[in-house]
């Protein structure tokens, strides 16, 4: 068998650079051969394959390099090998804000308590403001509620017994009665005179009103265009205590006609003096106490 010129043809390789398709014969012919177009199209689909099989294989192998640089840059910021976690980024216990350290502290205070107005009124050691019969009963009338009663004569004695009567004047001299201040005040026919028994202590004063009966009344205080009242008449009396302080109202009519239980506007005039007395020798104590309060 003669193979032509150039000896026997070299085995093809697609993958050889160098290698050739051997050529078919075409019926013998020397004007040449036609190539494989068939084996052609074969071999570039197994270049292609071949390709797609080292893409594939190269995009895994980066993906687990990246993968692999990324664990080293965090191991590498945590440093000792350590997993990222949130609370070692915190400052050290010596450096957060103690909760306690920096609290202030204050000494415990209290305020002094309020002073009593009835501990001035109730003895003679601490009721030294001035005192007489004007100073519990200034000005000329006095207004309460819708009626004004009219100020008459006024009487301040050092013998308590002479401006009383009845059973009241031993009364005021068992306990140590020193002062005895008196005022009339009328209302149309009616007059009330209020007297205020001054003693040293409170249990003076009241020691003498629990002794005190229904005979117990001071003498009526007339004069100044004020008439005779009570003298002869009945009259309705009344006795309290504050303090150190008896205080005692006779209230009757100036036509000198007996007061009975009917006759409400007697009533109600003694019970309007005896309630301001009250509030008066109140005041005098209030007054004491805001003084001494601001020394």
């Amino acid at each position: 068998m003669s193979y032509g010129q150039g000896g026997p043809p070299s085995q093809w390789d697609p993958w050889k650079p160098q290698s050739q398709q051997p050529w078919s014969s075409g019926g013998g012919s020397d004007s040449g051969q036609a190539p494989d177009w068939a084996a052609l199209a074969e071999a570039s689909e197994t270049r292609h394959k071949r390709r797609r099989l080292l893409f594939i294989g190269g995009g895994a192998i980066a993906t687990a390099a990246i993968g692999t640089a990324v664990a080293v840059a965090v191991v590498s910021a945590n440093g000792s090998n350590q997993a990222s976690d949130p609370s070692s980024q915190l400052p050290a216990t010596a450096g957060l804000p103690s909760p306690t350290g920096t609290v202030p502290s204050f000494a415990p205070t209290s305020a002094p308590p309020p002073l009593d107005p009835k501990d001035f009124v109730s003895s003679a050691q601490k009721d030294r403001a001035p005192l007489g019969p004007d100073v519990l009963f200034p000005g000329t009338q006095l207004t309460m509620g819708d009626t004004v009663y009219k100020k008459g004569p006024t009487a301040d004695t050092r013998n308590c017994a002479s401006a009383a009567k009845a059973t009241l004047p031993k009364v005021l001299t068992d306990n140590g009665c020193g002062r005895l201040l008196r005022v009339t005040y009328t209302k149309d026919d009616v007059a009330v005179t209020v007297g205020v028994a001054v003693f040293d202590t409170e249990a003076q004063a009241a020691k003498a009103k629990q002794q005190a009966d229904a005979k117990s009344i001071i003498k009526s205080l007339a004069g100044g265009g004020v008439k005779e009242f009570c003298d002869g008449a009945v009259c309705r009396s009344t006795t309290n205590s504050y303090g150190r302080y008896a205080y005692f109202t006779l209230s009757g009519f100036t036509a000198a006609k007996n007061v009975t239980e009917k006759d409400k506007a007697v009533f109600s005039t003694g019970n309007d003096l005896a309630e301001f007395t009250f509030r008066q020798i109140l005041r005098r104590g209030e007054a004491q106490a805001s003084a001494a309060a601001e020394e």
